[in-house]
Order: structure tokens, then sequence, then C-alpha cells
């Protein structure tokens, strides 16, 4: 079988752009499932407050156990019927943020629980309230016991943004695509769609892993 890239060399600005617009949407999702993820993953560990436990306990629960298509095509596609009509970047961003902040949720939980106990404790009877306590003793330390598994989640959303192009976004896969269908050079259009997602994940991890060096060089970890 004879290779042939000339399809590809000929679309790479297309590419190029589109690998552009799916790190924009993969950095709005990151942005928003991190967000989501501190303020559910909080809420997770006040089992004192019921209401706010279960409802971020099903939150986490119903959006684990349904398909990231699913959950893109109810929003690009039901809202409509609701009136409510949103664009196409938008519904990509809200999906897959709200998907990775039930995943990001879990992380931030189990970070904050693997602190040892005392050190809440010895917060609060030095007068901290619990928010306090939490911001200034707690987070800084679970922040760094984050980073390796925030870098797998991190790294699993960029891959899934590939999903997006299904809603018509112009991203990396969408303009790849497109090249396939006037080439018919599926083969080596995927090889480079692949080397793109290839480098973002492995720029991704570099950047985490000199964070987390840098935290821990700063001292925010024992």
């Amino acid at each position: 079988m004879d290779f042939d890239f000339s399809p590809v060399w000929a679309g790479w600005p297309d590419l190029l752009n589109g690998a552009l617009v799916t790190v924009q949407i993969t950095a709005c999702a990151l942005l928003l499932g991190c967000v989501l993820g501190l303020l559910v993953g909080l809420g997770r560990l006040r089992r004192s407050h019921p209401l706010v436990y279960g409802l971020c306990t099903a939150y986490v629960a119903l959006i684990r156990g349904t398909p990231l298509l699913v959950q893109l095509f109810i929003l690009f596609f039901g809202l409509p019927h609701f009136g409510l009509l949103l664009p196409a970047f938008v519904c990509g961003v809200l999906g897959m943020g709200i998907y990775s902040g039930a995943y990001v949720s879990e992380i931030v939980r189990g970070a904050i629980e693997s602190i040892e106990r005392g050190q809440m404790e010895a917060a609060r009877s030095i007068g901290m309230s619990y928010a306090q306590a939490m911001r200034t003793v707690i987070l800084p330390q679970a922040v760094v016991r984050m980073i390796p598994p925030l870098g797998n989640e991190f790294i699993a959303l960029i891959k899934n943004s590939a999903l997006v192009s299904l809603l018509t976004i112009h991203d990396v896969m969408h303009e790849g695509q497109k090249i396939i269908s006037v080439s018919y050079r599926s083969l080596e259009v995927y090889l480079a769609i692949a080397a793109v997602y290839f480098v973002l994940t492995g720029l991704t991890t570099l950047a985490l892993r000199h964070i987390e060096q840098r935290l821990r060089a700063g001292g925010m970890v024992q």
C-alpha cells in the first residue's frame, strides 16, 4: 500500500486551525470542569448537610453513569425543544466541562480526604473556621496530590474533545473529515490527526509535571 500525504500537507493550515479550536474548547471545558469539580468535591465532604451532599452525589452519579456523547447531543439537539438554542461551541464547552467536573470532584474529594484529619482539628482548635482551615491548611497540601490524577483527566478530556466534531464544531477532527471527503486518503489524514492529539497531550503532560515539581519545591506538600 502506497501512502500519499499530499492531501495532508495541502490541508495542513486547516488542521492547524482545527487544532487551535480543539485547544480553545478543551481549555474552556477544563476551567469549567475544575470549578465544578472543586465545588462538588467540597460538597461531597459535607455529609452534615444532607441536601448539598445529596445533590452533589446525584450529579456525580448521573454524569459518570451516562456517555459524554449522549450528554453533548442532549445539549445540542435536546435543548432547542425547550426553546433554548445554544451555539455549538457553547454546547461543547458545557458538555465536556460538566462531564469532566464529575470526575474532577472525585479527585478533589479523594485528595482532601487523604490529608490527616488532625490538621483540620488543629486548625479549628486555634479558632479557624471550617472554610479558613480548608483554604489555608488543607487545600494547599491536597493540590499537589491532585496533580497526577488531574493530568490523566485532562489528557482524557483532550482526546474526548474529538466528539465535538459531531456538533459541527470545526475542531481538528472536523477539519480532518473535510480533507478525507475530497481526497479519500483516510489513513493518512487520521495518522496526522493522531499526531496532533499526541503533541497536545504530550505538552499537557509536560506542563503538569512542571507545575507539580514547582509546587513540591515550594514546600506545599510534606
